[in-house]
C-alpha cells in the first residue's frame, strides 16, 4: 500500500478535491438559475416526513400513535402532538414562503402568513379524517382479502398514499371521497386530474397528459389543465393508461392495459382488443 492512499493511519479518499468540485457545480447551478446570491433554504424533506408521520398519529392515535394509549390519555396525546407538529410545520411553511418571496434575511410578513396557513391547515384536519374514513371503508369493502378496516389502515400502501394526498391538500389533483388504490403500486395521478366519488384504480394505472404544450421559445407551458376527469363510480383496472383532458363517464369500467385518449360516455365498458389464438397441425397455416 503506497503513501498516497494510506497516511498516518488514515485512508486518503480525495475528499478535498471532491468537495471543491461539488462547490464549483453549486455555483454554476445558481448562476444558471439567476440566483447568484445564496438562496433561502427550502423546507426540509426529513422534517416534512416526520410531520406527516406525526399527523397520521394525530388522526388515528389508536392505530398509528403510541402503543398502549388509554381512553384518558388519547386527547392529551393528540393535543400535545398536534401542538408540536404545528410548530414544526409553521417553520417549514415559513421557509417555503421565504424562498418564493426571494427575500434575503428574515421577513416578518412571511412568518405571519405561515402562522395563518398552519392554523387554517389544522382546522381542516377533522374534514380530512372524515375523508380518510371513507377511503378506508372503500378499501375494506372493495377487497375480499381485507379482514378489517384497521388492517387496511395499517398495512395497505394505497391508504398510505391517500393519507399523504389528503394531508397535503394538493392544490391541483382533486380526489373525491371513498377512493381506493388497490395494491397501491405504480399509480400516477397527474396534477390537474379530477377524480369523483367511489372510484377504484388498480396498480400501474396512469392518469397522465397526452402532450405538453410549449410557448414560442420552446419552453413548457405550466399550469394548463392536461389530465383526465374520472367521474363517480368508475373502476380502472391494472396497467390502464388514460391520457389528456378527457372524461371517463360515471359508472364506467376501464379494462387492464387499455390505452385511452378519448372520452367515453357513462356506463362504458372499455377493454383491449381480444387476443387471437389459432392452433395449427401438420404444417397447416404455413
Amino acid at each position: 500500500m503506497n503513501d498516497t492512499t494510506y497516511l498516518n493511519g488514515k485512508y486518503d479518499w480525495g475528499i478535498d478535491e471532491i468537495v471543491a468540485q461539488l462547490s464549483d457545480l453549486r455555483v454554476q447551478s445558481l448562476e444558471t438559475r439567476s440566483r447568484r446570491d445564496k438562496p433561502p433554504k427550502l423546507p426540509s424533506r426529513k422534517e416534512l416526513q416526520l410531520i406527516l408521520d406525526g399527523l397520521g398519529a394525530v388522526l388515528f392515535p389508536n392505530r398509528l400513535g403510541l402503543p398502549d394509549l388509554n381512553d384518558e390519555g388519547i386527547d392529551y396525546f393528540v393535543g400535545h402532538t398536534l401542538e408540536t407538529l404545528l410548530r414544526k410545520l409553521y417553520k417549514q411553511i415559513s421557509r417555503e414562503l421565504h424562498f418564493n418571496s426571494g427575500h434575503q434575511g428574515v421577513h416578518i410578513a412571511d412568518h405571519e402568513r405561515a402562522i395563518i396557513i398552519a392554523r387554517q391547515f389544522a382546522a381542516q384536519l377533522p374534514a380530512v379524517r372524515r375523508l380518510l374514513d371513507s377511503d378506508i371503508q372503500a378499501a375494506y369493502e372493495g377487497d375480499p382479502a381485507a379482514s378489517s378496516p384497521d388492517e387496511v389502515l395499517v398495512c395497505y400502501p394505497g391508504i398510505t398514499a391517500i393519507i399523504h394526498h389528503r394531508l397535503a391538500l394538493h392544490p391541483g389533483a382533486q380526489i373525491g371521497d371513498s377512493f381506493f388504490i388497490d395494491h397501491g403500486t405504480g399509480v400516477v395521478i397527474g396534477e390537474t386530474a379530477v377524480i369523483g366519488r367511489h372510484v377504484r384504480v388498480y396498480q400501474a394505472v396512469t392518469l397522465g397528459a397526452k402532450r405538453f404544450l410549449k410557448d414560442d421559445n420552446g419552453v413548457l407551458v405550466k399550469g394548463n389543465v392536461r389530465h383526465p376527469i374520472v367521474e363517480d363510480d368508475v373502476v380502472i383496472y391494472a396497467g390502464a393508461t388514460i391520457l389528456g383532458r378527457i372524461t371517463i363517464g360515471r359508472g364506467s369500467t376501464i379494462g387492464g392495459n387499455v390505452w385511452l385518449t378519448h372520452s367515453v360516455p357513462p356506463d362504458s365498458n372499455i377493454t383491449q382488443a381480444h387476443v387471437r389464438s389459432e392452433l395449427f397441425h401438420g404444417g397447416a397455416g404455413i
